[in-house]
């Protein structure tokens, strides 16, 4: 069962993308854009175990910059990513072609992967990662998830609100 949705998964992912572990999303985000750390307005600390935030759900208001700071206090790989529900669905089928590939690790090692995506960080096990971020005005379904494959299905995903 596993090796099925795994090989699904494969064909899912551009094979340029899994030879040079490309981890980009293409995706150019209508809910906001990467921040500075001059911008920020708040930070908000968020901990990664197995498996959950602990934060159940995120208010944000248009323009504001938040840095969030991760920490995976938990025994595999996880990630805070920022999207949308379609967004997190296409990308854990990008994760799950690396896991089988072996471009990244549960364990948290990652060498042959280009994780370049300004919306989303990897928090390998025992590490902790920043995540600078400005809302724009939220006009549609955001989430904050983990998308290494099973920890969405599992509940690793919050709301983001918009005030």
């Amino acid at each position: 069962m596993i090796r099925t949705l795994l090989a699904a998964a494969l064909a899912l992912v551009p094979l340029a993308a899994l030879a040079a572990g490309d981890h980009a999303h293409g995706h150019a985000p209508g809910f906001g854009r990467p921040g500075s750390a001059a911008e920020v307005d708040r930070t908000i600390e968020v901990e990664m175990t197995d498996i959950a935030f602990s934060v159940p759900a995120l208010d944000v208001a248009p323009g504001e910059t938040i840095r969030f700071v991760l920490h995976n206090s938990g025994a595999i790989l996880h990630e805070f990513a920022l999207a949308t529900p379609h967004m997190h669905a296409e990308h854990e089928a990008e994760m799950a072609a690396m896991l089988a590939s072996g471009a990244i690790s549960l364990t948290g090692s990652h060498p042959h992967m280009n994780h370049d995506s300004p919306n989303a960080v990897l928090v390998g096990p025992g590490e902790s990662a920043e995540l600078i971020w400005t809302f724009a005005a939220l006009d549609g379904p955001l989430e904050f998830a983990c998308t290494v494959p099973g920890h969405y299905a599992a509940g690793m995903v919050g709301p983001v609100h918009g005030l």
